[in-house]
């Protein structure tokens, strides 16, 4: 594609060691064109369309792995303080009992968690903890990506009740 400059170029004196037309682009005028440009916008755009959603479902997947794998790091931490304590934490004292003593517990061995703290769920909303539970001697929940009680795939709740179930 030949631009007006190049055309141009015929008509004006140039002066010497600039190089001549010859019917394709001065050497220094190289370059892709828009309609290259185009092109190449709309195979990225396809790419992404096609790829983009399964990328993100693989995202949103990998929070939920990880979710279960502190439910997991929080059951072995309580079965270590129910050891030492001879109990679990209630309620009231929830899962801070396991980075920091609480009033009476004397033989307190922890911190039980790795970064004294009770870390959050990946959507990093906190876990709720009950003792006694409805499923045991406790319940640890996630409410997932909603943050709220309920819900369906990624916003699905997350507990200990699923994860075992998720085993068998």
């Amino acid at each position: 594609m030949i631009s007006l400059k190049a055309i141009g170029a015929h008509f004006i004196c140039r002066p010497q060691g600039r190089p001549e037309v010859s019917g394709k682009r001065l050497e220094s005028q190289a370059g892709f064109t828009l309609v290259e440009m185009l092109v190449v916008i709309t195979i990225i755009g396809l790419i992404m369309g096609l790829i983009g959603p399964r990328v993100l479902n693989y995202l949103s997947e990998s929070k939920v792995k990880a979710a279960r794998i502190q439910l997991q790091s929080f059951v072995t931490a309580l079965d270590l303080f129910y050891l030492d304590a001879g109990r679990y934490p209630s309620s009231a004292e929830g899962l801070g009992a396991l980075v920091r003593q609480t009033p009476g517990v004397a033989a307190w061995n922890g911190p039980y968690l790795k970064g004294g703290n009770v870390p959050n769920d990946p959507w990093n909303h906190g876990y709720v903890y009950r003792s006694p539970g409805e499923h045991g001697p406790y319940d640890i929940v996630s409410y997932g990506s909603d943050g709220q009680e309920g819900g369906s795939g990624v916003a699905a709740d997350i507990s200990l009740e699923n994860l075992s179930a998720k085993n068998e």
